[in-house]
């Protein structure tokens, strides 16, 4: 799906957004997480955006996961 230096960089924008949200919060980190591929599989790959992206996502994650 992406090479290795998207994917690390894909990883270390989750744990950068998520930094603050518990590994056991596994209903927000998907969340977060599919947001993220899902901008970068249309093309987006700048951390940047990514990163934006990915802050927009955890603020919107329903309440119940968080």
């Amino acid at each position: 799906m992406f090479d290795p230096p998207t994917a690390a960089l894909l990883r270390a924008v989750l744990d950068e957004v998520c930094e603050n949200v518990s590994r056991t919060e596994t209903g927000v980190r998907t969340h977060v997480a599919s947001k993220i591929l899902e901008a970068a599989m249309g093309g987006d790959t700048s951390v940047d955006r990514l990163k934006q992206v990915g802050r927009k996502a955890l603020s919107e994650a329903p309440t119940m996961w968080r």
